[in-house]
């Protein structure tokens, strides 16, 4: 018997779609270590902050791993002890990293974090898939809520560490975690999706490349300005280890007869230039730290007051996400739509650039963190999928998993330690030139110490500048690449005129409708698992 739905037939529909929302809001903001934290963990372990930078990126790469394999455990088990189980798993790993003070358990309980996390957010795709009915308003739907809910989980976990601990929010996760494993044990049907299939078809020699090619990368990303970068033999080796494991992934994937991960994708011309607009969101996502060193170590706001910067961020969120509804469905080009997300973060780089001084006031911010929110949102939805739009079915689900470490953790991490590392540099050479200015005439003996903070936040912001300078080259440059860009559309219109000389335009556009709804069909099924 099997039942494609995931509650009881008496459970009422929008009981459902409560329930199912309340699941999303809990678990898809969830991840091992909140950035806005890391200052009260560093203070209330010891540790160093570059170990849970390293397992904020813990959490994405279990993701990751957990992608190609989530559609054959969705069969492979009945969704209701599915739910309960991995429920329970994340609440006790929740409890974990409230109560280790080791930064090593913290990492490792991210990672499975995000493994299991995956396992449960394949079950709230596919209904809410269903319901919505077309693959691009389900992301613009989709997208503008989990952007949202992560804004807002972000700042109520500073909030709650500032009036408590930060093991307090981890407390009240794992609470949650365990009601909502009740709530889902007696609303949720025990059958089986579908046909019942086997496990022993998953490669997990495949899944430990994976995961030990991503995580060595992270750690050469957290910890390579606190380990001086190639002048540290922990920063070579990693590096080295990072690329034998890759290798051997991307070996042992040729010689399966099931790969874990499909390399075949490459040779689609929608997905390179996918993957290399991703890697330019990347890059405006990374002026993230450039900006909490500004706001932090220049304006001196203190972590709550930063945590709602991101909440400034909300309103362009929900716009973009309205209008990629309106735009999928009336099935207008993806160009302008992806175009206006760039000319959005563009906008924010060009703002920052300008209003970077220290008379900044709180309300400047509104504008720039506006367009970064609708930026963001537009291109996760829009290139997300114009990348995934051409691939087939087994391809897509072989391949979900690099794209979406590729996304949220390799291009990120790469512009943020790169932004990191030029940041520390410039702001040595704007110390510099600022020394020539200072002699006993400008800058007498006793007021060196009155002026020493001035010049160096002075340095900062000359430094910070200098980068966001460079990132609106860059920025105007993608603009011209987005523009010139087909995106999928014919660029010569010879053959579709000669279609109509001789009568047969009809039948062609028929025939373009059948084959679209065909491959919506398919893709409808497997889209959701992004």
């Amino acid at each position: 018997m099997y039942n494609k739905g995931l509650f009881h037939d008496w459970v009422p529909k929008p009981v459902q779609l409560l329930l199912i929302v309340l699941l999303m809001a809990v678990v898809m903001p969830l991840g091992g270590v909140y950035s806005g934290n890391i200052s009260y963990m560093v203070g209330g372990t010891g540790a160093l902050s570059e170990n849970y930078i390293f397992a904020n990126y813990a959490t994405t790469i279990g993701m990751g791993a957990s992608m190609p394999i989530v559609l054959r455990l969705k069969l492979r088990f009945k969704i209701r002890d599915k739910i309960a189980t991995v429920l329970i798993l994340l609440g006790i790993l929740n409890y974990i990293n409230a109560t280790t003070l080791e930064p090593s358990v913290i990492i490792a309980s991210s990672l499975v974090l995000g493994f299991l996390k995956m396992i449960v957010a394949i079950e709230l795709f596919l209904p809410v898939m269903a319901m919505i009915g077309n693959r691009g308003m389900f992301y613009g739907v989709f997208y503008t809520f989990i952007l949202v809910m992560n804004q807002i989980v972000g700042y109520y976990a500073v909030k709650v560490s500032i009036l408590y601990n930060w093991q307090q929010f981890f407390i009240i996760i794992s609470i949650l975690c365990f009601i909502l494993a009740l709530i889902q044990w007696i609303f949720m049907h025990d059958q089986y999706f579908a046909l019942k299939v086997p496990l022993y078809y998953i490669d997990w020699l495949s899944i430990i490349f994976f995961i030990s090619t991503f995580m060595f990368s992270a750690y050469v990303f957290s910890f390579g300005k606190q380990q001086d970068w190639l002048n540290s033999d922990k920063i070579i080796n990693a590096s080295i280890a990072a690329f034998v494991s890759f290798a051997l992934l991307v070996t042992r994937q040729i010689h399966l007869k099931r790969p874990y991960l499909s390399f075949r994708i490459f040779s689609k011309n929608n997905v390179l230039h996918g993957l290399f607009m991703l890697f330019c969101l990347g890059m405006f996502l990374g002026t993230t730290s450039i900006q909490n060193i500004y706001a932090v170590g220049v304006l001196g706001y203190d972590q709550l007051t930063n945590a709602q910067l991101s909440l400034l961020m909300i309103p362009g969120i929900i716009l973009a996400g309205f209008i990629a509804v309106i735009w999928f469905k009336k099935d207008i080009p993806l160009k302008i739509y992806i175009f206006l997300g760039f000319s959005a973060m563009l906008g924010y780089s060009i703002i920052m650039y300008f209003s970077m001084v220290l008379e900044f006031n709180y309300e400047s911010w509104y504008l720039p963190m506006f367009l970064k929110g609708y930026g963001m949102a537009a291109l996760f939805i829009g290139v997300w999928y114009y990348t995934l739009d051409k691939l087939e079915l087994n391809d897509m689900l072989a391949a979900i998993g690099l794209f979406l470490v590729w996304r949220t953790f390799l291009t990120v991490g790469l512009f943020s330690a790169l932004f990191s590392w030029f940041q520390y540099r410039f702001q040595i050479e704007s110390l510099g030139n600022l020394a020539v200015y200072m002699d006993g005439l400008t800058v007498s003996p006793q007021n060196v110490a009155s002026n020493i903070k001035a010049i160096q936040l002075n340095a900062i912001i000359a430094s910070n500048k200098k980068i966001f300078g460079y990132i609106i080259w860059a920025g105007f440059a993608i603009l011209g690449y987005v523009m010139t860009h087909h995106f999928g559309e014919e660029r010569f219109k010879y053959g579709r005129f000669i279609r109509v000389l001789r009568g047969k335009s009809v039948i062609a556009k028929r025939r373009v409708k059948e084959n679209r709804q065909i491959a919506e069909e398919l893709k409808d099924a497997a889209g959701p698992v992004i």
